[in-house]
Order: structure tokens, then sequence, then C-alpha cells
């Protein structure tokens, strides 16, 4: 019987940490994560650097975001 409590504990702790170590990997335990996600603009910016949309859609877009 206290072996198996044992068991039981090290199993619950183990999923605990497991989930906090996945959590904060992808940044759900991280209270900044909001405050560094990229602006509309900023991806727009990124997006035309890569080629993705030509200067015309790029002033377009641009225009309507701000």
């Amino acid at each position: 019987m206290g072996i198996g409590l044992i068991f039981i504990v090290l199993l619950v702790v183990g999923v605990v940490l497991l989930m906090q170590n996945n959590g904060a990997a992808r940044g759900l335990f991280n209270s900044d994560t909001a405050a560094q996600a990229e602006t509309p603009l900023e991806i727009l910016k990124k997006r035309y650097a890569r080629g993705e949309i030509d200067t015309a859609e790029y002033e377009a877009l641009r225009r309507e975001l701000q």
C-alpha cells in the first residue's frame, strides 16, 4: 500500500511538471506573450520584404492599416 501511494504521488507530480514545462515552451505561462506579438503593420512589412506582395498591394494594405 505504501509503495502504491508513493507511485501515485510521483506520477501526479511528474504530470504537473510536464504540463508546466510544455506550457512554458509554448508561452502559455508567460505574461509577456501578448506584448511580444507582432502588429499587423510589422507582419505586412515582413511580407513585403520577403517579396510575397508587390509595392502596390503593400501601399494599399498599409493605408488600410493606418
